[in-house]
């Protein structure tokens, strides 16, 4: 039995992939340059993990989840299983308070460096969320700068692809989803 598993799938973004292991997802992986970029990325975050066809219903339910967003429909992906035990204890809190952000709203790292109870470490909150393993998922996309600036995404297309899903999800002031 394989302990961790990974799969690529099509999105309207390209090809993304997901890794897990027993307990839930350990890695969401936004397309990169080409199919085998996208696979040597994956593998660097879950080094362990073997390719595996068809993926368990859970994984497949979580990728049609993932393939749905990104391909222009609302979906709220908190109900996914993920398997945070490796993440270090600041970010798992960061990425806990991420996800419970609404489809279609909007934080800013500094509101959530308040909720964290450290005022001030707004910085930390966006390098933390820089470094999510499981974007879309933690959905870092509604994490915005201070202001309301967009700031970074470090997935495919940048922050035409945040700007996309905050428009997809709703979110105020970033209009109609297909115009971007």
């Amino acid at each position: 039995m394989v302990r961790h598993g990974f799969t690529l799938f099509d999105t309207a973004i390209g090809r993304c992939g997901v890794a897990w292991g027993p307990d839930g997802l350990l890695a969401v992986q936004l397309p990169e340059a080409s199919e085998p970029a996208t696979r040597a990325r994956l593998a660097q975050g879950v080094p362990d993990a073997r390719e595996v066809a068809p993926p368990p219903a859970d994984v497949q339910a979580a990728i049609d989840a993932i393939a749905a967003l990104v391909g222009g429909e609302a979906r709220d992906l908190a109900a996914i299983a993920l398997d945070l035990a490796d993440i270090r204890p600041f970010h798992r809190r960061v990425y806990e308070l991420t996800r419970a952000i609404a489809p279609g709203a909007t934080r800013s790292y500094g509101e959530l460096a308040t909720d964290l109870g450290e005022p001030g470490a707004a910085q930390a909150v966006a390098q933390a969320l820089g470094r999510n393993p499981l974007p879309l998922v933690v959905p870092c996309h509604r994490v915005l700068a201070a202001g309301g600036a967009v700031g970074g995404f470090s997935g495919a297309g940048g922050t035409a692809t945040k700007r996309r899903l905050l428009a997809i999800e709703g979110a105020p002031g970033y209009g109609d989803p297909t115009l971007f």
